[in-house]
């Protein structure tokens, strides 16, 4: 059986290469001059249009004014051959006058002798769409976050004060009525009571103070950021029994006081990631600043990012980064060669 006859250049199984390139449902374009010189169905219905319509329309007609010099430009890059290809995204104006976003992807090439731009593109209005849906989101959800914070510093704040003035007070007051009580028992058995009367008096306006001191901590107002962290540091080692070294300064640094009080919270919250993850020995806390920015390194000897048990709080590590983000600082956690973690917090002194 004689084999068939060649087919035809431009067809393949009876199929014109024209037809595959209009019946393609990615856009396909040639610009010359500027001006379409060719354009397939779906191109030309990207913009609402025919492709009998797009075609002799300049990029001036489909390009928005604030954009146009840019799309030149990328034009302008592909047909002096100055670049091989070009792929960017561009907004288009649809003849109904809502914006469409449309990706390109372009290249030189001859037509009719002369210099011109083929290329192809994808509507991608949608994704944008969504992209920015997403964007205006995320922005929210930052400004939620932040006001949360604010709002949990005030009531922090609020209750510390009324722990330390009325629950405090009241306590000073039982405590000078028990003294009274006590200076005059007549009784063995009432001395006894007084005396255990005190001891539980004592023990509470400990309490109100350690409380009032965790809502919101007195030193940042008085002693100022450096003094309070150091403070905070020894009662941390006390309490867990680690050896803590502390290197900065102790004068106060020129930030307000809703900035440093979020830095401390933030160094309140790593040192708590090493007390439950870290099952260190030491650590080293290191605070330097200078006119425009503040520094904050705390290091350990712990087990580090990548071994069990999982040495950070996702909870606790997003909050010290939103904490960081409000401040327009950045947060980074990184393992110690070796072993350890070390994070680092870097925030500007102004607002």
């Amino acid at each position: 059986m004689p084999p068939p006859p060649p087919q035809p250049i431009g067809h393949y199984a009876g199929l014109s290469f024209e037809a595959i390139v209009e019946q393609s449902i990615t856009g396909i374009y040639v610009l010359q001059d500027e001006v379409f010189v060719y354009s397939n169905e779906t191109w030309a219905q990207f913009f609402g249009l025919r492709a009998s319509e797009i075609t002799r329309m300049s990029l001036r007609d489909l390009v928005p004014a604030p954009y146009i010099d840019k799309v030149r430009e990328m034009y302008r890059l592909r047909v002096t051959g100055a670049v091989d290809s070009l792929r960017y995204v561009t907004p288009a104006v649809h003849k109904d006058g809502h914006l469409i976003y449309l990706e390109v992807h372009g290249m030189r090439m001859q037509h009719r002798g002369r210099n011109a731009v083929t290329g192809v593109g994808i509507d991608i209005t949608e994704q944008v769409r969504r992209e920015d849906d997403l964007r205006q989101a995320r922005t929210e959800l930052q400004q939620l976050a932040a006001h949360i914070n604010q709002e949990r510093e005030r009531q922090r704040a609020l209750y510390a004060r009324e722990l330390h003035d009325v629950l405090g007070g009241l306590l000073a007051s039982m405590k000078l009525n028990t003294q009274r009580i006590l200076r005059r028992a007549g009784t063995p058995e009432l001395k006894e009571i007084a005396t255990d009367l005190m001891q539980m008096t004592r023990q509470a306006i400990q309490s109100v103070r350690e409380m009032s001191e965790e809502l919101r901590p007195s030193g940042l107002d008085h002693l100022g950021l450096a003094a309070t962290m150091q403070r905070e540091l020894q009662r941390f080692a006390a309490r867990h029994a680690l050896q803590c070294a502390w290197h900065g300064p102790v004068q106060r640094q020129d930030m307000d006081i809703d900035r440093a009080t979020s830095v401390f919270r933030i160094f309140q919250e790593a040192l708590t990631n090493v007390a439950k993850h870290a099952q260190a020995r030491h650590v080293a806390v290191r605070l330097s600043h200078g006119d425009a920015a503040l520094s904050l390194e705390i290091e350990d000897d712990g087990v580090g990012l990548g071994e069990p048990p999982h040495r950070c709080d996702a909870r606790g590590l997003l909050g010290m980064r939103e904490r960081a983000r409000e401040l327009n600082g950045t947060l980074d956690l990184q393992a110690i060669a070796g072993r350890g973690t070390r994070l680092h917090l870097c925030v500007p002194m102004q607002p």
